[in-house]
């Protein structure tokens, strides 16, 4: 009995394989080979963003650290200086050299000398806090965009100042300012992030390359920033219900090259939309004002 069975199996087994085509098993062969590769090539993708966001971690804590030890020893120093400007002061009275009134003067411009210490010290704090809002920003637009190429959208933080470079082959087609399908996917990336910080404000800015443009209503390069900007606007108020209050449009031109216009590489990156997140200047100085954000007392502007 096991023996036919046994039979039976491998009968069956034969017939199976002599069923597959030689044609189906390449097939089946070069497909595997290339979702095997696919899968790999994601893989490296996904090792290349976990790199570098643990790279910009790092850059973020040793800029940190460097504000710490700064404020540190400033601190230091400023407790040092007063505790000498009052045994000097002490001397002074005791040998006469000074009378009573004139030592007071002097006493006063020294606290008012360790207020402006105290209000540089805030001030660095609250640059320190600002960049860390920055730095959180920027990661988490990152890892809402996801593994898109350099070449098609940049993010990165310049002077203290947020900017989202997406090329306008994403965007636009060529000589127009109607937004692709593809454009308002990335847009609506974007936009879930915005939409998580109400109290940012930005500005949207259309640029071009060097080439003289002028089609129908639209004039010059001027005219064709303009509205590739307000393009953009229009689609995150209308789209993924940004307040408009939030947005300014505005058109660069050509004006404002961040490449060589001599080259098809540099009119490439130079034909962009720009989203500038605007600093909040006012939030800014409430950091120093507010006693529940700087973890003290309100701290008074130095007086001249």
């Amino acid at each position: 009995m096991k023996k036919q069975v046994f039979l039976t199996a491998a009968v069956s087994s034969t017939l199976l394989f002599a069923c597959v085509s030689p044609k189906k098993l390449r097939e089946a062969e070069s497909r595997y080979t290339q979702l095997n590769g696919a899968y790999l090539e994601l893989q490296g993708k996904l090792r290349t963003c976990e790199q570098n966001a643990k790279d910009s971690l790092d850059a973020f804590n040793r800029r940190k650290a460097s504000y710490e030890n700064r404020l540190s020893s400033s601190q230091e120093q400023n407790d040092f200086l007063k505790q000498n400007n009052s045994q000097v002061l002490n001397q002074l009275k005791d040998l006469s050299v000074i009378s009573g009134s004139q030592a007071e003067s002097i006493k006063k411009s020294l606290e008012n000398i360790g207020a402006k210490d105290a209000y540089i010290k805030d001030l660095q704090g609250a640059i320190a806090r600002k960049d860390s809002l920055n730095m959180a920003l920027v990661m988490n637009l990152k890892g809402a965009i996801g593994n898109m190429d350099d070449k098609d959208i940049n993010i990165k933080v310049d002077k203290g100042v947020v900017y989202i470079d997406i090329s306008d082959k994403l965007l636009f087609k060529s000589g127009s300012y109607d937004i692709t399908d593809r454009a308002k996917e990335v847009l609506g990336k974007v936009a879930t992030v915005l939409n998580n910080q109400p109290n940012i404000e930005f500005m949207v800015e259309g640029h071009t390359d060097n080439v003289r443009f002028a089609r129908g209503v639209l004039l010059d390069n001027w005219d064709l920033s303009v509205k590739r900007a307000t393009s953009v606007v229009r689609i995150l108020q209308d789209q993924y219900n940004i307040p408009p209050a939030r947005m300014t449009a505005a058109g660069r031109a050509e004006f404002v090259p961040v490449a060589d216009n001599g080259t098809a590489e540099g009119k490439a990156a130079n034909r962009r939309t720009r989203i500038v997140i605007l600093p909040q200047l006012d939030q800014f100085f409430k950091l120093l004002e507010n006693p529940q954000q700087n973890g003290g007392q309100p701290v008074p502007a130095p007086q001249k």
